[in-house]
C-alpha cells in the first residue's frame, strides 16, 4: 500500500480493538519495507502494524533513506544530512497520513526501526516528543545532528527507549551506541538497553526482549 509519501505493507490488529497502537518500522540502509515485518506476526495482536519502504532506490529491492559514507570514520561525517533531514520530514507527512487514514490511539504509536531507520527513528522521537512517546532503537545511534536544539527536558517526560546493539557489529562501532544511553539519561529520558554478542543484526534474545517490552506497553 502507498499513502502520497511512502509505500508501506500493512498488519491490522489480530483483535477487534477500537483505537488501536500503531508501530511503525523503518529498515536500514540498502534493505526494503519486507525486512523488519518479518517480526511483525510475533509482535501484540493488538497493534496496528506499518512497515515503510524508504524513498531512495538503490535498485535490487534496495532502498536506503539517505546516503551513506562508508569511508567515514566518526559518526558525524557518516551520514548525508541534508537527505536525512528530508527523510525526518517525509517520516512526519508519513506519520501525519498514517493517524487520517486509520483510527489508532495517538498516546500510543511506536517507531521500531533498524540500523538507519533507528537514527531517524530517534532523531524524530526527540524533535517530535509530542507526537511519538515509545522508540524501540535496533542497531544505530543518537546523531545529534538531526536533533533541533535547545534541548527542552520538561518536553520529553513521556518519552521510553528501547536500545540494543550488537558487541561485534562491523557496520556502526558498538561504541557510538554506546553513548545513547547516557545522553537520555541526560535528558532523564526512560530507558533500556541492551548489548548482545552478535554483528549487526538482531539476535534471537534480542528479540525476546523488544516483544517483552512491547507488550508491556500496549496494556
Amino acid at each position: 500500500m502507498h499513502t502520497k509519501s511512502l509505500e508501506y505493507l500493512i498488519r491490522r490488529p489480530k483483535i477487534e480493538i477500537s483505537k488501536p497502537p500503531l508501530l511503525i518500522m523503518f529498515h536500514g540502509y540498502g534493505s526494503n519495507e519486507q525486512d523488519l515485518f518479518s517480526f511483525a506476526e510475533e509482535l501484540p495482536d493488538e497493534l496496528l502494524i506499518i512497515s515503510a519502504r524508504a524513498p531512495l532506490s538503490m535498485g535490487f529491492g534496495s532502498y536506503a533513506w539517505y546516503t551513506i559514507h562508508f569511508d567515514a570514520t566518526t559518526s558525524d561525517k557518516f551520514s548525508d544530512l541534508p537527505e536525512a533531514r528530508s527523510a525526518l520530514s517525509t517520516i512526519d507527512l508519513f506519520i501525519e497520513e498514517l493517524k487520517a487514514e486509520y483510527e489508532i490511539n495517538e498516546e500510543k504509536i511506536f517507531l521500531l526501526g533498524f540500523s538507519q531507520g533507528t537514527i531517524l527513528s530517534m532523531a524524530y522521537a526527540l524533535n517530535h516528543p509530542d507526537k511519538i512517546k515509545k522508540v524501540i532503537a535496533l542497531s544505530g545511534y543518537i546523531n545529534e545532528d538531526l536533533i533541533e536544539k535547545p534541548f527542552e527536558k520538561e518536553r520529553f517526560k513521556a518519552l521510553d527507549f528501547f536500545v540494543s546493539h550488537g558487541t561485534v557489529d562491523q557496520v556502526i562501532p558498538v561504541e557510538w551506541a554506546r553513548k545513547t544511553e547516557p545522553f537520555l539519561n541526560k535528558l532523564k529520558i526512560k530507558n533500556e538497553y541492551h548489548e548482545y554478542p552478535v554483528g549487526h543484526g538482531v539476535a534471537p534474545q534480542n528479540f525476546f526482549d523488544l516483544q517483552r517490552w512491547i507488550k508491556e506497553r500496549c496494556k
